[in-house]
């Protein structure tokens, strides 16, 4: 019921639970024109304040309210143009959408070689991933987008699907796809394992420091001068990434990147990640490069080490020779390369103090100097490697990129 009150000549109208429900379920069962003036007579019954009270306690628009009122006034009815609102985007009716997209490309994916850009390229195109949604099982082809829609939402997501020369390996091997796979098989293992984590670790290019142009834009106005000239210093830079949560920790020194010092990175980030997910294997994605590669026997003896002092498993995933910039870390030092190259990097503070205030993802790295001398030509006996090597399984075919460290004894 409608009950009325009379109180300074104004006509104030309480709306009942009751029929609250009713004037909703008969609103909703009208459509366009009819439904804007239904809300029109009940606003002017309402009287003083209708609006006010129908928007407060009914939930109804001010704005189609008027327009109802409008046409109930004029006896003309508006024309609704559904059609000219456009469409709903893909992923509001298929919300995994992106997500399995990103699954798809992830895993083959790579950085700009050259640094220039942060765009990511990838060699698989817009009808493969069309396929291989359909594949999956999750998407019928009458229900899926079409191959336009999945090329403009790999745009839409930062992968690049042009045919790009430099993005092209030297070369290949003959264990290079098998690597791939196993690479592949394993980071998603790890990535959907609970009590693993994956982390991805890499050395930059050595940083020169002082008023060196670097090819960027310059936006102190200071003049740079040549790369001919000697650095005052070289400050080198390791970085351990964790595609998990997109948290970065760089690790500077003025000494060199050994497998010591690749270790004792590690092994200073342990109890943070000890502390966040307790797990009981580390993955770790790695280039093959001449100090951590898995014939290094003075890494495979301190990861070795690690292992057993933290009981904790370790999967050494390497990516193929010549491919190292599908590293997942390949894209931060990309993006930390874009983002300080238009200033001169005239002192160490300077360059840790950028390297702070870069983001990935919305997050800042966490960045620390490593202190200490590291020397180059550390290595173990032929004797001592045959002890280490009882203490881990390398893949058939590929164990050279494919090794696992038992630490863990729970």
């Amino acid at each position: 019921m409608i009950q009325e009150k009379n109180e300074n000549c104004k006509s104030i109208f309480e709306i009942t639970p009751e029929l609250k429900e009713t004037l909703n379920v008969t609103r909703l069962a009208l459509k366009g024109s009819e439904r804007r003036k239904f809300m029109a007579r009940i606003v002017k019954q309402l009287g003083t304040g209708g609006q006010r009270k129908a928007e407060r306690e009914l939930g109804w628009d001010r704005k189609t309210i008027i327009k109802g009122t409008h046409e109930l006034n004029s006896g003309f009815d508006c024309i609704d143009n559904f059609s000219g609102r456009g469409r709903y985007l893909a992923e509001v009716h298929l919300p995994d959408l992106l997500d399995e997209i990103k699954a798809i490309v992830e895993p083959k994916s790579q950085t700009d070689p050259t640094f220039r850009t942060t765009q990511l390229y990838t060699p698989i195109t817009a009808a493969e991933v069309h396929r291989r949604l359909i594949e999956s099982g999750k998407y019928s082809d009458e229900g899926l987008p079409k191959v336009r829609t999945i090329r403009n939402k790999l745009n839409q997501i930062n992968y690049s699907l042009r045919k790009v020369g430099k993005t092209n390996p030297k070369k290949k091997i003959k264990e290079t796809d098998p690597i791939f796979e196993n690479v592949h098989r394993m980071n998603k293992a790890a990535d959907e394992t609970e009590g693993v984590i994956r982390l991805s670790m890499d050395a930059k290019a050595n940083i020169n420091i002082g008023p060196f142009s670097r090819g960027g834009y310059n936006r102190t106005g200071v003049k740079a001068i040549d790369h001919d000239f000697k650095p005052e210093s070289v400050l080198k830079l390791f970085g351990i990434y964790l595609p998990a949560s997109n948290e970065n920790y760089f690790y500077f020194s003025e000494s060199n990147i050994t497998a010591d010092f690749m270790v004792d990175a590690l092994e200073s980030l342990w109890p943070t990640i000890k502390k966040e997910y307790g797990p009981h294997t580390i993955a770790i994605n790695l280039d093959n490069g001449p100090e951590n590669n898995s014939r290094r026997t003075q890494f495979m003896n301190r990861m070795v080490q690690f292992a057993k002092q933290n009981n904790v498993d370790v999967d050494l995933v390497y990516y193929p020779p010549y491919h190292s910039k599908y590293n997942p870390i390949e894209r931060v030092w990309g993006i930390l390369e874009n983002y300080w190259k238009g200033e001169l990097l005239t002192s160490v503070e300077k360059v840790m103090g950028l390297a702070r205030t870069m983001t990935w993802n919305g997050k800042n790295p966490t960045v620390k100097m490593m202190q200490g001398v590291y020397n180059t030509g550390v290595k173990l006996s032929k004797k001592a490697m045959q002890e280490i090597e009882k203490m881990i399984y390398r893949e058939p075919d590929i164990g050279k990129w494919a090794v696992e460290i038992f630490g863990f004894e729970g």
